[in-house]
């Protein structure tokens, strides 16, 4: 295949809530992406004991997952014989364990309690200050150094493989690392990029848990015959940025260098794109985290709650008996003219699945403010405060870095929030231009066609490759509006660039 021909690839994107196989069709005009499958994705609960008792513990249902990407891949072979790559991406931190080949059980979920209980193990080992200066991570309680520490199977494991290297072990026979992925796990040197040997200590690790770090681009290995047989065609699986946020941010159709991005879904992970990463005691202390990105890049970022908050408000209601029509309920929302109150969505208590509009009123109560009175209102709180930790968070990063910031990129699926996307550019009091809203996928596809060489990619830069986002999609500009800082209340914020 020469280095200008045309040619299609698939991309495996796997989220918290939702799989699906796209195949990218990539040529000099840009990307056409064409969805050949869709399947659910969830927590499964499990009862189980340990020493700490019996408990309703939650799991990833992988070898479900694998099932359905694999059938996944059959329909694109099936439409397209001639796809040249698979690239597949998923959430961070997750990861299952193996001993002769084999999973020893089910991956934890990010959001089971368990995972609490490794933090102060690590800290005994490494206190919080030399172990921000290693790895550069926000503190999450859920990161992979502390599931480790948490994890009683451990002992009994030979290797751990992150959500999809264990996929793409399953298709591949080979063992390795995504490093963008792995840069999640709070074991990777900030500074070197490669695997810590003192965090491997401070998790309890024993050597050889941890496979080969690979970059995006290299090419992991031919299906396995077996699987060839299943999906019915062969392709090499390319590593992309298997984290999904790290393919989201190549798909970033940015012309200004001083842009942020805001990749909203489940999460909403905000942040700047940087050549180095900043380890100073102002970012630990902001909680901002330094996360790999695509040639070697430096995502820095915070995680913020997401439309996980809408989504599981969401499932409430429709559990009492109703259908929400989520279009006319955001419509709603964008009307309700009364004060609502902003509440802070990383409160923990609103990290599990469960009744969130109740933990909304409960919050408000707690802090002294009136509680939404109706479900659109609901809604409008929910956007308000995500729209103000957004602003929030833009404006210390900002601060820590030293980065001007001119505009705000929305992609994922809230760009097509309106009233989020309109509301991010009142608090900011930036530009925001929304979408593309495959843009995980989109980058998953623009990695694998550089690699392969389709369409004169090869050797492309992320800039060029973000060229071709913006000749794929036209982004949706959205302005602050005249009226929004005569209308600010004690929680609006905005980010102003230091030019």
């Amino acid at each position: 295949m020469t280095s200008n021909s045309t040619g299609s690839v698939a991309a495996v994107d796997l989220g918290a809530t939702s799989g699906r196989v796209i195949v990218g069709h990539v040529d000099t005009d840009g990307v056409r992406m064409e969805h050949v499958a869709r399947f659910p994705n969830g927590p499964v609960t499990l009862h189980e004991g340990d020493a700490h008792g019996g408990r309703d513990a939650l799991h990833w249902d992988v070898v479900e997952l694998y099932r359905q990407v694999t059938a996944g891949l059959r329909d694109a072979f099936g439409r397209h014989p001639d796809i040249a790559s698979i690239g597949i991406d998923s959430w961070a931190v997750d990861y299952g364990l193996l001993r002769e080949g084999r999973l020893l059980g089910l991956p934890a979920h990010y959001r089971d309690e368990r995972h609490e209980r490794g933090v102060a193990p690590v800290h005994e080992r490494i206190d919080a200050a030399a172990l921000y200066a290693r790895n550069g991570l926000q503190h999450l309680p859920f990161n992979t150094v502390f599931q480790f520490a948490a994890d009683p199977s451990l002992p009994l494991a030979q290797r751990a493989l992150l959500v999809p290297d264990l996929l793409g072990y399953w298709l591949t026979g080979v063992e390795a690392a995504e490093r963008t992925n792995a840069s999640t796990t709070g074991l990777v040197n900030a500074t070197t990029r490669g695997w810590d040997p003192a965090l491997r200590t401070a998790a309890g690790l024993q050597a050889g848990l941890l496979p080969t770090l690979r970059d995006p681009g290299d090419r992991l290995g031919p299906l396995l015959p077996s699987v060839a047989d299943v999906v019915g065609g062969q392709a090499p699986v390319t590593l992309v940025g298997s984290h999904d946020t790290a393919s989201a941010v190549v798909a970033v159709p940015a012309t200004d260098p001083d842009f942020a991005y805001i990749s909203s879904g489940t999460w909403s992970l905000v942040g700047v794109e940087l050549d180095a990463p900043v380890l100073s005691d102002a970012a630990r202390q902001a909680n901002c985290t330094n996360e790999g990105g695509v040639d070697g890049r430096i995502r820095f970022l915070k995680n913020v709650s997401g439309l996980w908050l809408l989504s599981e408000s969401v499932r409430t209601w429709e559990r009492g008996g109703d259908h929400v029509d989520l279009e006319a309920l955001l419509a709603s929302a964008a009307a309700v003219t009364a004060p609502v109150p902003v509440f802070d969505p990383a409160d923990e208590s609103f990290t599990p699945p469960g009744d969130m509009p109740s933990r909304i009123a409960t919050w408000c109560t707690a802090h002294g403010r009136s509680a939404p009175a109706n479900r659109a209102e609901f809604v409008r709180s929910i956007l308000e405060s995500l729209a103000t930790a957004y602003a929030s968070t833009l404006r210390t990063i900002a601060d820590v870095t030293g980065k001007d910031i001119r505009v705000v990129h929305i992609v994922g699926g809230g760009s097509q929030n309106r009233l989020l996307c309109q509301l991010t550019a009142d608090r900011t009091g930036l530009p925001v231009l929304a979408g593309p809203v495959e843009a995980t996928a989109l980058g998953n596809v623009l990695v694998q066609a550089r690699a392969a060489g389709l369409a004169g990619l090869r050797g492309a830069s992320l800039e060029a490759l973000r060229s071709t986002v913006a000749r794929t999609v036209e982004p949706v500009r959205y302005t602050p509006a005249p009226s929004a800082s005569s209308r600010a209340d004690p929680d609006r914020t905005t980010v102003r660039s230091h030019a």
